[in-house]
């Protein structure tokens, strides 16, 4: 389950993957499969050949990839989570969910 963010941030974010931007979008989630991760990153883009170009810049596997038919994204967690959210300079998110 999601939460921590607004309709807005996850429509924007729906709207630039869909327009073939990479985007990242972080929310708290709890899933007992990953024990200790509260958060989770959300790196999408609907150009399944941008993403993993961009995922191969961060040893990201293209077998990785949430193959969602809309929505393709890589799931961030723990410490890869954080090192590539500094990489990216998305400081906003960072602090907000004190990454």
């Amino acid at each position: 389950m999601a939460f921590g963010i607004k309709r807005s941030e996850l429509l924007a974010w729906k709207e630039n993957v869909t327009n073939g931007n990479i985007d990242f979008l972080t929310h708290y989630w709890i899933d007992e499969r990953f024990p200790g991760c509260n958060t989770v990153t959300k790196v999408g883009c609907n150009d399944l050949d941008k993403l993993i170009a961009w995922g191969k810049n961060y040893g990201l596997q293209k077998d990785w990839i949430h193959q969602d038919d809309i929505y393709p994204h890589f799931d961030l967690f723990g410490e890869r989570q954080r090192e590539i959210l500094q990489r990216e300079n998305q400081w906003e998110q960072i602090d907000r969910f004190k990454l």
